[in-house]
C-alpha cells in the first residue's frame, strides 16, 4: 500500500460536512463474474453488480457514479447473517485488487460469511480518480512549481470532483452497499489507510457495526504525511539492530548500518550508472542509480521480514562489491508495483483534505526528519501537490478519538515502517472492547502472517477477543537474513 513519494498519509480539515443518513433503498442487481489475480494466472468467482449514487450527496439529484460491488459468498450453504467487508488501503487500491491478491488468507472466514468488496469511490471500477504522474525518482527531482503543474494537470484530466472522494463520503458508500444487500449488520476488515475508514464507519454507523479486524492501524488522530520519514527509519534501525544480534548475519556482513551509511554518502554525491534488465520487456536498460533509489529499495523492502531479509546482502553488495545491480532492481521492480495499484486522483483528494491541511509547520521537527534516510522531500512534495488540489469533505469529529464498545482486533507489527504498535495503542484508548496483538519482527500487514487467519476467523465467530487463545502467535519470528544468493545459512 503505497501512496504518493511514500507516503501512507491520512488526516483531515475544514470542508463541508456529511451527516450520517438512512441509506436509499436502492438496489443491487448481482451477476455472476470472477476477479482476476494481477498476475492472470487464476481468478476467483464472484457476483458482481453496480450501486449508482449521487457524487455529491448534498445533491442527491445532481451527477451520479458507478460503484463497483463484488459478493464472494460463504461456502456454507447456512451462512451467517453478518459479512466481511473487505477495505484496501493506499489510500487509492481498489479492494477487489487487493483481495485478489490475498484472498487464500480470509478462506477460513470464507467458510462461514459472504465477502463484500466495494471498490472504494475513486479507485478501480468506481469511477477511478486515474491520471499519469512521474516515477517517484523522477518525482524528488521535481521543483515544487513542476509538482505543482502535474497537481493540476491530474486534476484537469479528471471527469469527477475531486471535493467528493474522501473517506467522510466514502463511509456513505459503503453503508449504502450494506442496506442495498439487505445486511442488518456487518464486519470490517480494513488495512492501513482502511483501517482509518473501518474506523469512522463504526463512528458514523454504530448500530450496523458488528465487529473490525484494524490491521497496521492508523488513530484517527496520525498525521502520517510527517510522521512516515521517522517511523521508516525506526524500522530500519531495528532491522540492523537484528542483524548485529544474529551470528550469521553479523559474521558475514559486521554491521549493515555503516555500509548503508556509506553507501547514502556515496550515493548522495554521485550517480552511479547501472545496466539492468527491464522488470517488463527484459531489454537491458540504463539506470542512474542515485540516493532515491536507496531510499525506494530501503522502505519498500521493509515493509515485510521476508523482503528485509535480503537488505544487508544487497547493501553488502552494493558497498563491498561494487555491485549495484540487485539495488536498482529492487528499487525499480519495486516502485513499478505500487504505483500500478494506486489511483493518484483518489490518493491527492484524501491526503489534501484528511492530512496535509493540518500540519503545522512551527511543530515539525525537520532536523529530525532530516536525519533519517527518507528526510523531507515525502513531507514537501505533498504539500506543494495539496497547494494546487481542492479540499473536499470531511466530518467536523473524524480526527477524534473513536470511542466504542464494539469487538475491535487490532494487529500489529513490531517492525512495521509505516503504522508502528503505538499507533495501534493511541486508537485503543477509546476502545473499550479491543484488543491488540503485536507480532515481534513483523512488518506491515498481518492478514497473511502464522496462524492469524485462523484467530481472525475465530473473533469474527466469538466477537469476544478478551477470550482468544493468542499463544501460537508466540512462535511466529521474522525471516533470517540471506547471506548469500542462494539463501539463509542452513
Amino acid at each position: 500500500m503505497r501512496s504518493h513519494f511514500g507516503v501512507l498519509v491520512l488526516g483531515a480539515c475544514l470542508a463541508p460536512v456529511l451527516l450520517a443518513a438512512t441509506p436509499s433503498p436502492a438496489t443491487l442487481t448481482l451477476t455472476e463474474c470472477r476477479l482476476p489475480h494481477p498476475d492472470h494466472l487464476q481468478s476467483i468467482e464472484a457476483r458482481c453488480g453496480t450501486l449508482t449514487v449521487p457524487e455529491d450527496r448534498a445533491q442527491p439529484r445532481a451527477r451520479k457514479i458507478d460503484l463497483r460491488v463484488a459478493v464472494v459468498a460463504a461456502l456454507d450453504r447456512r451462512a451467517a447473517a453478518d459479512p466481511l467487508f473487505i477495505l484496501a488501503g493506499g489510500p487509492g487500491q481498489a479492494a477487489t485488487d487487493f483481495y485478489a491478491l490475498v484472498a487464500p488468507a480470509f478462506s477460513r472466514i470464507q467458510r462461514e460469511r459472504d465477502i463484500v468488496l466495494v471498490d472504494q469511490r475513486g479507485t478501480g471500477d468506481s469511477n477511478p480518480l486515474n491520471c499519469p504522474f512521474p516515477d517517484e525518482d523522477e518525482a524528488v527531482e521535481l521543483t515544487p512549481a513542476q509538482l505543482r503543474a502535474h497537481a493540476s494537470s491530474c486534476l484537469a484530466s479528471l471527469d469527477a470532483d475531486p471535493r467528493f472522494y474522501t473517506t467522510s463520503v466514502a463511509v456513505q458508500d459503503l453503508d449504502a452497499v450494506r442496506a442495498a444487500l439487505g445486511y442488518a449488520a456487518i464486519n470490517l476488515y480494513g488495512v492501513s489507510y482502511g483501517t482509518r475508514v473501518a474506523q469512522h464507519y463504526l463512528r458514523r454507523f454504530p448500530d450496523h457495526t458488528r465487529a473490525l479486524i484494524l490491521d497496521g492501524v492508523v488513530p484517527p488522530d496520525a498525521l502520517l504525511a510527517v510522521e512516515s520519514s521517522l517511523n521508516a527509519q525506526r524500522t530500519l534501525e531495528l532491522i540492523f539492530a537484528r542483524c548485529r544480534a544474529d551470528e550469521h548475519c553479523h559474521e558475514t556482513f559486521t554491521d549493515p548500518e555503516v555500509q548503508f551509511d556509506t553507501l547514502r554518502t556515496r550515493l548522495t554525491k554521485t550517480p552511479t550508472p547501472v545496466a539492468l534488465p527491464d522488470p517488463d520487456t527484459g531489454v537491458l536498460m540504463p539506470v542512474d542509480l542515485r540516493l532515491t533509489h536507496l531510499q525506494i529499495a530501503t522502505r519498500l523492502l521493509s515493509y515485510a521480514p521476508e523482503r528485509a531479509a535480503l537488505l544487508p546482502l544487497i547493501l553488502d553488495q552494493a558497498v563491498a562489491h561494487s555491485n549495484y545491480v540487485p539495488l536498482a532492481a529492487q528499487a525499480v521492480i519495486m516502485s513499478k508495483r505500487y504505483a500500478d495499484v494506486i489511483a493518484y486522483g483518489m490518493h491527492n483528494a484524501v491526503v489534501c483534505t484528511e492530512d496535509v491541511p493540518f500540519i503545522e509547520p512551527a511543530r515539525v521537527d525537520r532536523v529530525a526528519l532530516t536525519r533519517s534516510y527518507l528526510g523531507t522531500a515525502q513531507l514537501d512534495g505533498l504539500v506543494e501537490i495539496c497547494r494546487a488540489w481542492p479540499r473536499g469533505v470531511i466530518d467536523p469529529d473524524f480526527r477524534t478519538q473513536l470511542k466504542s464498545d464494539r469487538p475491535v482486533l487490532l494487529l500489529s507489527g513490531s517492525a512495521d515502517p509505516v503504522t508502528p504498535p503505538a499507533y495501534a495503542e493511541r486508537a485503543a484508548h477509546g476502545l473499550t472492547n479491543g484488543r491488540q496483538i503485536v507480532l515481534e519482527g513483523q512488518g506491515h500487514g498481518q492478514l497473511a502472517t502464522g496462524c492469524i487467519p485462523r484467530l481472525m476467523a475465530r473473533f469474527l465467530d466469538t466477537v469476544n477477543p478478551q477470550a482468544l487463545d493468542t499463544s501460537c502467535t508466540r512462535s511466529i519470528a521474522p525471516d533470517p537474513f540471506f547471506t548469500s544468493f542462494s539463501g539463509p545459512p542452513p
